[in-house]
């Protein structure tokens, strides 16, 4: 029988490195001749370049290289929308863009040499305000092009038939403002260019793959003269798959100077490059019957994508319909545009655009129970898509946990008991909230393959080696391979080993999105040591002339199940399968591609092999007096199909909610005409151990029939419901509803003084 080891708690294999210090990141990371790079950041949202002069800093001594965009290849970069160059070239559209950078022997001396970089702009006007963009006169971000990045248009069944049919129709306006990802790790790369020419990058991404493609576009040169490799990685969150420029100004300086070049970020330099959540106003209209069943739902939209387009589009896509899914909907329409701006670029983020929604969907959804004396967790179960379904948009489901989610967070919070209680009078007074949301466990957008490709080689005494080009940047995902494997296998733990992802030795993989490297990641995990494992046995048949059939592997052991003298360690059967006549070593290769569909031109289609669930309450003190929340529990469940491991799970759901809690009560990117004012944790609040309290986690295993084990995905969903959850605890404590994150002191006042004075809050 095999050991335990899925389903069990065990800290992650890069664990003992980490606390020890010996873990190696990128900035931790030195080649001989290695230079330092600086990059030189434009000052205004929209100006043109009028005339660089890099001769004094190219004069100071230590200074190697001095570049600019026009230096750079004209060949443009992006993920759909093709519009960048290495280095601004032109123009600025954005405060902070990138003009010039300087590789130097020392980072001293190459931020002496950004100083000593003459620049004359022209500032031109700048268009700040996301409700401007579509004006006739508004200016253009890109010339000769609206600012229109991408419109979406969806409508399901008859919407208008569904809101004659409701007992009750609320409509409200929601404002989504960016977080920045807050990962631990700022931005870093190191490049270097090797005697045949062949550059390699080693560097802080979620996918080496799909930032090999990206350098190998804006270098303009084939992909496999590129080789990127993953070093650790702390943390990531969306920011890190395709949209940071730092990795493809390093390369460049390495392949114009011949010498290792590195760039690492410090904090103001990664919030000034990187990637923000996409900020929108949501207008939102709902139809429900008395009983709690939604008849139908409208959305317009209207998204800020910054100065370049990212993946901005399809998280704009995901805010307009993915929570549509959540519920057994008929009738839906979706209005949707997402505009160019001169401000930072926006993109992916964790939740991808399911965040946006979630706040507005469940603060409607609650506002709308009340109403109709109906509690929020049973329109949820009554509207609950259930497995076995089809959603409005061909979304199938094979398992749904939505439901336990709801039960555990009810029961956990307290729910029934803490709503008889007499409501509080005095300065200080409690609600309670709750939400749910869904998220995919993959996801077939970025082309007609959403699979994954594991190398799988068992070594001469047992042990295994897993090659593959998923990324672990901190949830986990190499401890989840290698439970899998070493579950499957019969060995220990600690007998398998998860090569860093390397793009000359992995095989092909998409990376860490979509929560999709435990569903389809593991699954080629499990069907590779299921081939290995074939292998193993039909050696040690020859080896102890027992029937494969017969034979098991348990703790690095080979043993018959009925002949008790039958045995053999593992390390001498692999011995065995080598050295025999037509022998060979025991590697093997599985990929898994899930049976799903990419959405047609109308975005419909089944575009996941499993769908996550989560469901939160809250509750929360409010002082009437300072406007101060004080969240005192949380209660979250998240539906992950399996817990390979618990311990990883019950990590990702909490810092989940830690993510969530800051995006509603305390994160906010603070700009003054267009130049960020607060890029530094000093006054960027984000919150701290004393704003949160003792987390409650809690896992549904709703067994996803296409996962490994039963597996799905558990790293995204968590952070959907909790902002919508909190607001609804604050509107329940003090009768004031807050549309517009982030919910701050002052918003929450100025709601209690237009409920004193009669108005709406």
């Amino acid at each position: 029988m095999n050991s335990p080891i899925v389903g069990k708690a065990v800290p992650q294999v890069t664990a003992l490195e980490k606390i020890q210090g010996r873990a190696i990141y990128t900035g931790d990371l030195k080649q001989p001749g290695m230079l330092h790079a600086k990059v030189l950041r434009g000052p205004y949202p929209h100006a043109r370049i009028v005339r660089i002069d890099t001769s004094q800093a190219v004069a100071l001594p230590g200074v190697k290289a001095v570049v600019t965009g026009a230096d750079t290849p004209t060949r443009l970069w992006g993920v759909a929308h093709k519009q960048q160059r290495i280095l601004a070239t032109g123009k600025v559209r954005f405060a902070g863009e990138e003009v010039a950078a300087v590789a130097a022997i020392s980072e001293d001396i190459a931020r002496d040499a950004l100083d000593l970089i003459e620049i004359e702009y022209e500032e031109l006007p700048a268009l700040l305000d996301p409700a401007r963009a579509l004006e006739a006169e508004a200016p253009q971000v890109h010339d000769g092009h609206d600012n229109r990045v991408k419109e979406i248009r969806i409508a399901r069944g008859d919407v208008e038939a569904g809101f004659a049919a409701a007992d009750l129709v609320h409509e409200a306006t929601y404002e989504l403002h960016s977080q920045y990802p807050g990962y631990m790790e700022p931005m870093a790369t190191l490049a270097s260019v090797d005697g045949n020419g062949r550059l390699t990058v080693w560097t802080s991404t979620q996918s080496v793959f799909l930032a090999r493609a990206r350098l190998a576009e804006a270098l303009d040169r084939p992909v496999s003269s590129i080789r990127v490799i993953q070093a650790m990685v702390g943390g990531g969150f969306g920011g890190k798959i395709v949209e940071e420029r730092s990795s493809l100004i390093a390369a460049f300086l390495a392949t114009r100077v011949n010498r290792p070049v590195r760039l690492v970020n410090n904090r103001l330099e990664d919030f000034q490059s990187g990637c923000f959540s996409v900020p929108c106003r949501l207008w939102l209209k709902m139809g429900m019957t008395k009983d709690g069943t939604i008849t139908a739902k409208d959305v317009r939209i209207l998204a800020n994508s910054g100065a370049y387009a990212g993946l901005a589009p399809e998280v704009m896509l995901v805010t307009a319909m993915r929570s549509d899914n959540m519920h057994r909907l008929e009738n839906v329409r979706s209005a949707a545009d997402l505009v160019y701006t001169n401000t930072m670029p926006r993109g992916a983020f964790r939740g991808f655009g399911g965040t946006q929604m979630a706040f507005a969907l469940n603060s409607h959804l609650s506002v709308m129970a009340d109403k109709l004396g109906l509690d929020p967790f049973e329109v949820h179960r009554r509207n609950a898509i259930r497995a076995g379904e089809t959603s409005v948009h061909g979304w199938q489901f094979g398992s749904t946990g939505l439901r336990e989610c709801l039960d555990q967070v009810q029961a956990g919070i307290g729910w029934e008991a803490k709503r008889r209680r007499p409501k509080d009078t005095g300065v200080r007074q409690r609600g309670l909230g709750m939400a749910a949301a869904m998220h995919v466990s993959g996801n077939r957008t970025l082309g007609n393959w959403d699979g994954s490709t594991v190398v799988l080689r068992v070594n001469e005494d047992g042990r295994a080696f897993i090659a593959s080009g998923e990324s672990d940047m901190g949830q986990g995902a190499n401890t989840m391979m290698a439970q899998i494997c070493a579950d499957e296998l019969g060995i220990p733990l600690s007998h398998v080993t998860v090569l860093p992802p390397d793009t000359d030795t992995s095989p092909f993989a998409l990376g860490s999105l979509a929560s999709r490297v435990t569903i389809n990641g593991g699954k080629a995990v499990l069907q590779a040591a299921q081939q290995a494992k074939t292998q193993i046995l039909d050696a040690a048949s020859g080896l102890l002339g027992c029937p494969a059939d017969d034979l098991e592997i348990d703790q690095g052991v080979v043993r018959s199940r009925t002949k008790s003298n039958a045995t053999a360690a593992l390390p001498q059967v692999c011995r065995y399968h080598v050295f025999r006549h037509g022998g060979e070593g025991i590697l093997v290769r599985a990929t898994y591609d899930p049976p799903t569909k990419m959405m047609d031109a109308d975005h419909y289609g089944n575009i996941a092999p499993g769908y996550s669930f989560a469901a939160q309450a809250v509750e929360v003190e409010v002082d009437t007096e300072t406007g101060q929340v004080t969240l005192l529990n949380s209660c979250l469940a998240d539906d992950c199909g399996k817990a390979i491991n618990p311990m990883a799970v019950h990590g990702q759901t909490n810092g989940a909610a830690v993510q969530a809690i800051g995006w509603a009560l305390y994160e906010h990117l603070q700009f003054e005409d267009g130049r960020l004012a607060n890029g530094n944790f000093a006054d960027y609040t984000m919150p701290t151990a004393d704003s949160v309290p003792h987390l409650q986690a809690s896992i549904v295993e709703s067994n996803e029939p296409n996962g490994p084990l039963g597996a799905k995905g558990a790293s995204e969903t968590a952070i959907l419901p909790g902002a919508p959850a909190i607001a609804n605890a604050i509107e329940d404590a003090i009768g004031v509803r807050i549309t517009e994150l982030p919910i701050t002191p002052e918003k929450i006042l100025a709601g209690l003084r237009a409920k004193r004075e009669g108005g709406h809050a």
